[in-house]
């Protein structure tokens, strides 16, 4: 290991990929999170992350392309949470469903196969060491999705945010609006698994936002110190799992905590 480091981890072609697929990633959870926290919804990224269990479990029995099975099955999801929550139901109780379907349709699917498959496992941890050109590739289009949609609709999603009542009687966009965000974090959701997995999927999406929320001064701030802290765990998540040999993922959650904590200090002190 020390005779790898000393030429520089840069050389290896799986940690270039890591790296840039990385920053795409952390850049879409970054930009989206600070809407899903603002607005109560926390837990959709780990309701849908789950129901995407489901749909990647479904993908390998089928011989489907889990990231696709996964996609459509959370876009599908998604809508069917929004649809419940209009409906009047609460929207953690929503999302508590989806989350218990996507749980239990995966662990039906793993009973049939007749144990737990090994792809099926680095979908739940995440495996961002081993991103091909094709996931690096989806992850910038995505970035640049998510860069597009706020360019478009960023004044409606403010508004949406801290006033859902007024934005939808006071801007026309809002129900377009909702359906491309819909969309996007479907996508987030499922293309950050690539990252760091089904299980901590959430904390991608959650943590760099409560990061920012402790010192920016503006939603704008939020959203450029959010993206920056995601960044800056991924990278160093990632170089700090190369140096002592384990899973990229938790090093990156671990380290957006130690953000967090030491965001929470500086608050107090300030």
């Amino acid at each position: 290991m020390i005779e790898a480091l000393s030429y520089g981890f840069l050389q290896y072609g799986f940690m270039q990929k890591a790296l840039l697929g990385g920053i795409a990633i952390a850049l879409c959870c970054g930009l989206v999170g600070p809407f899903l926290v603002l607005r109560r919804l926390s837990l959709l990224g780990d309701g849908l992350a789950h129901l995407a269990f489901g749909g990647v479990a479904l993908g390998l029995l089928l011989g489907v392309n889990p990231i696709i099975a996964a996609l459509i099955t959370v876009v599908l999801g998604s809508f069917w949470v929004r649809s419940l929550v209009k409906k009047n139901i609460y929207g953690d109780a929503a999302i508590a469903l989806l989350l218990s379907l996507g749980v239990g349709l995966g662990v039906v699917i793993i009973g049939i196969v007749r144990g737990f498959n090994t792809n099926l496992y680095s979908y739940l941890i995440g495996s961002i060491l081993a991103l091909s050109i094709t996931d690096i590739i989806i992850a910038f289009s995505l970035l640049m999705g998510v860069i597009i949609f706020l360019l478009f609709f960023y004044r409606d999603m403010f508004h949406l945010t801290f006033n859902e009542e007024l934005a939808q009687l006071s801007r026309k966009n809002i129900p377009l609006a909702n359906f491309l965000f819909t969309i996007l974090i479907a996508m987030v959701v499922v293309v950050s698994i690539r990252a760091v997995g089904i299980l901590l999927v959430s904390a991608l999406l959650v943590i760099p936002t409560l990061v920012a929320l402790n010192i920016s001064k503006s939603f704008k701030q939020t959203l450029l110190i959010s993206s920056i802290s995601s960044i800056v765990a991924v990278i160093f998540g990632i170089i700090f799992s190369f140096i002592v040999d384990i899973p990229p993922s938790g090093s990156i959650v671990l380290l957006l905590f130690v953000g967090f904590f030491g965001t929470q200090m500086y608050k107090k002190l300030a």
